[in-house]
């Protein structure tokens, strides 16, 4: 009798003449319209009872007469086609109830796009009901990512790359997709992180995403595993841009550019192709791992006239710094250091940089002790280095190099030659010029 209602309902509307828009929604002929009114009752009252079986005929009836009726019967496809794989007795059938599914996603994006959003999630269903079709996941996930990675969510970046390992290792592609792909994601997760810094919450979760991708990414990521990769694609074409780009990138971002002659030639001819404040950075990056000081301050100080992004001015900052250090040029050794600082106020390594430029130059200073007293200033810089980046790694590098300065302290006995006096107040000489505590060993 119910039912008889809705179909009564139904046709009274339709005869009263409605709109095309409605027409739309509900289906293009007045019978697809009463099917579509009809199994939409059904539908919602077995899926709100949870009788997933019961509900796919008439969601199958939906999608069939009045794909347009709303966007709610595709959002649940997953919870009623995995009921009904659950019950498939034959592995034919099986698929078929997956193709199925995979087909309502494809409409889904026809009659309601969010294309790159809705594929994301087409291939991480597939990938819990068919986990070794590795060639189609991928290549899902792919179309999901090239169609905008900005629209997926942060944890569909993640089943992409591990996607990507799975069609490599399956040896549908080389290893460079591989690293290609990690480029596209953790980029995709640093610039999220970069809006998120006041979310802690968020910034965790997102950590946790970038830590994922390291760690499938590991295998992948020594030096010497990037360089034979690379290698053959450099030797093949050693002036394609695009190329030069991506090896300079990968093998900065990786820290393995110092000594390295692949990371040499192409900075080098990436420069001579392309002379931007970015490759000034890489020259100077790849002059200072080749101990070529003087050049590496010249690239560095020709990149920091033209750079804009924070990350790069601290980078380049940084490698000033070292290379003036490896020059001996200490005090504009610091001055660089502290310009680093300046730029981000979050990393404590320009402090430890400063402390190392103390210890190197403490025989240059003339306080009657050998320039011991240049490692009070230095143990004064570490710790503030530790109180500006509270992180383990930080940590670990303070507490070795603060327990080998220590021991560079005067002997009390030496001190109070000196009327040096523990815990008194102390300017170093020279051109650190820093107030500091008298300490003793």
């Amino acid at each position: 009798m119910k039912k008889l209602k809705i179909v009564l309902i139904a046709a009274a509307a339709l005869s009263m003449g409605i709109t095309a828009n409605a027409q739309s929604k509900w289906g293009d002929t007045p019978d697809d319209s009463i099917a579509c009114i009809s199994n939409v009752s059904l539908y919602q009252e077995f899926y709100k009872q949870k009788l997933y079986t019961d509900c796919y005929e008439p969601w199958r009836q939906i999608l069939l007469h009045c794909p347009r009726y709303s966007r709610t019967p595709y959002q649940r496809a997953s919870t009623i086609m995995h009921a009904m794989i659950a019950t498939a007795t034959t592995e034919e059938e099986r698929n078929a109830y997956i193709e199925e599914l995979m087909n309502a996603y494809d409409q889904r994006i026809q009659y309601f796009g969010e294309s790159a959003k809705v594929k994301a999630m087409k291939a991480q269903d597939l990938s819990t009901l068919k986990p070794t079709d590795y060639k189609r996941i991928y290549e899902i996930y792919a179309e999901a990512v090239s169609e905008g990675i900005e629209q997926i969510d942060e944890n569909y970046t993640t089943l992409f790359f591990a996607a990507t390992v799975d069609y490599v290792k399956a040896g549908y592609a080389e290893p460079t997709l591989i690293i290609d792909n990690y480029d596209i994601v953790t980029t995709r997760l640093e610039d999220i992180s970069e809006t998120v810094v006041d979310d802690s919450v968020k910034l965790a979760k997102i950590a946790g995403y970038i830590n994922n991708v390291e760690a499938v990414f590991s295998p992948y990521a020594t030096c010497e595993q990037l360089n034979e990769i690379y290698q053959k694609k450099f030797e093949a074409d050693p002036h394609d841009i695009n190329l030069l780009k991506k090896i300079t990138y990968i093998l900065t971002k990786k820290d393995c550019t110092e000594d390295n002659k692949l990371f040499f030639d192409a900075a080098t001819n990436l420069y001579e192709l392309e002379p931007t404040p970015q490759t000034a950075l890489m020259m100077a990056e790849m002059c200072w791992g080749k101990k070529q000081y003087g050049k590496a301050v010249e690239y560095a100080q020709d990149a920091v006239k033209s750079l804009t992004e924070k990350k790069d001015l601290y980078n380049a900052y940084i490698v000033m710094g070292r290379a003036y250090s490896g020059q001996g040029s200490y005090s504009a050794a610091r001055n660089s250091f502290l310009r680093a600082a300046e730029i981000d106020r979050s990393k404590g390594y320009p402090y430890i940089f400063i402390a190392m430029a103390y210890a190197s130059g403490s025989r240059s200073i003339d306080d009657g002790m050998g320039g011991r007293s240049a490692y009070w200033a230095a143990v004064d810089e570490l710790s503030r280095a530790k109180q500006v980046e509270p992180t383990e790694q930080v940590a670990k590098i303070v507490d070795r190099l603060s327990g080998q300065y220590r021991s560079y302290f005067p002997k009390k006995k030496d001190a109070f030659m000196l009327d040096l006096i523990d815990g008194h107040s102390y300017v170093v000489p020279g051109w650190i010029g820093k107030s500091t505590i008298i300490r003793t060993r």
